[in-house]
């Protein structure tokens, strides 16, 4: 067993969270060139944490070795959404799975499929008429709130449109706690962020323990017959599901997709996605590969290992970071270009390297519900709309916590698409 290369320094004092926080590309760069490796050693909410920043060693810690790494039984999640499939380990976790794997494949996500493409429409079919900029990233987040609630919790926003507002408002609220320091401090006039948060759930919880009680359709009805191990479990899990963080993923993803699709030099390449599926699950996996919407995850050693050669003790956390995970120049040939063809050649197959939405047998349960989510968008824009960046120079560099996005806001301009010219040849 080799050491791992850098240092965790001495307690608090070697602590590297916020310069990780404050920009964790730069952070994962300078130390891969410094010690000339993909794996090394840092302190990290003042434990001693291995980064991985490889494929090879993203897939050992997730697949190969998962029953040795375990989830953090402190972490804020658990905070914040109780004992759900994402924060729990070992036998629970498999049985949760297994109990919800159901209502995420096959005729569920069937018979979401009208919905999903109404609200959709709904969403974007008004994107070009105003002829003004859009800021993007809010026009898709206010999608993926119209998708999850309508679908995990059965309110429409044409249908219940104050209810709708409040809970969108009140998991906003309990989204900021996840951002939060977890201090939970009430006093006259004033309260924390992370109290506000708890207030918040409180409320979300109160609202999804009637659905459960009351409402036996769609998802929450299937959802409330499952065996559960306690009667709080679904109403976590719905929680979990409605949440902003799906929403802001969802937003992340798609503003990503219009920023690299954009303008009139990736016009051929919108005809392409708009013609050929096959091209643009390319184009998507490559949206995902150069811009995941989670900076990676974490573990914790339950028991002296290695990863990539490299010893690691119980007890010491791991951290794998998607951007360099997805950046790994042994599997990944110009790991800095935009080149959805990779996926048709060197790299056929080889989705399973990817961990924007975690690998392994403990990867996101609604990943292919995400990607019909996101697919249903891209098809609506593509055969609907051109557009381009307005105006043409932004500041696009991304910021990649808490999801990643252009620190500022893009705004694009949408533009009908002249549906007469389909299907004309370049000659004609």
């Amino acid at each position: 067993m080799t050491k791992l290369p850098g240092n965790a320094g001495v307690s608090l004092l070697g602590d590297k969270s916020l310069e990780f926080y404050r920009d964790p590309v730069s952070f994962c760069q300078q130390r891969i060139e410094k010690h000339r490796s993909r794996m090394f050693l840092c302190r990290l909410m003042n434990r001693p944490t291995a980064f991985i920043c490889s494929v090879r060693g993203m897939r050992e810690l997730l697949c190969e070795k998962s029953s040795l790494f375990l989830k953090d039984p402190t972490d804020l999640m658990t905070n914040m959404y109780g004992d759900t499939i994402v924060t729990t380990n070992g036998e629970e976790a498999c049985l949760l799975r297994l109990s919800l794997t159901s209502l995420f494949t096959g005729s569920c996500l069937g018979s979401w499929s009208d919905y999903i493409a109404s609200v959709c429409e709904r969403c974007l079919k008004d994107l070009s008429v105003s002829g003004q900029p859009e800021s993007v990233y809010t026009v898709f987040k206010s999608l993926g709130t119209e998708l999850v609630l309508g679908l995990f919790l059965n309110v429409r926003a044409e249908k219940q449109p104050e209810l709708f507002q409040e809970i969108s408002q009140l998991c906003t609220q309990h989204w900021h706690g996840l951002i939060s320091a977890p201090v939970n401090v009430k006093v006259p006039m004033w309260s924390s962020g992370f109290s506000i948060a708890l207030d918040a759930r409180n409320k979300l919880m109160d609202i999804i323990k009637d659905k459960l009680e009351n409402d036996k359709e769609g998802f929450v009805g299937s959802l409330g017959s499952l065996p559960l191990p306690d009667s709080s479990s679904a109403a976590q899990h719905l929680l979990l599901f409605i949440s902003a963080l799906i929403p802001k993923a969802l937003a992340s993803l798609l503003t990503s997709f219009t920023l690299a699709l954009g303008g009139n030099g990736q016009e051929k390449a919108r005809r392409q996605a708009a013609e050929d599926p096959d091209y643009l699950c390319r184009v998507l996996l490559e949206v995902q590969r150069l811009w995941p919407p989670f900076i990676g995850g974490r573990r914790i050693a339950d028991q002296d290992s290695t990863l990539m050669g490299f010893h690691v003790p119980k007890d010491f956390g791991v951290i794998y970071i998607s951007h360099a995970v997805h950046r790994d120049p042994e599997v990944f040939q110009e790991p800095d270009a935009f080149l959805p063809e990779r996926w048709s050649g060197r790299n056929e197959g080889h989705e399973h390297f990817l961990c924007s939405f975690g690998n392994g047998p403990r990867s996101c349960i609604g990943a292919k519900l995400t990607n019909v989510f996101l697919k249903e968008a891209c098809v609506y824009l593509l055969n609907n709309f051109d557009w381009c960046l307005d105006p043409p120079v932004q500041n696009l560099e991304y910021k990649w916590l808490p999801v990643s996005r252009p620190a500022n806001p893009p705004t694009v301009t949408f533009t009908q698409r002249d549906h007469t010219l389909s299907g004309r040849s370049d000659t004609s």
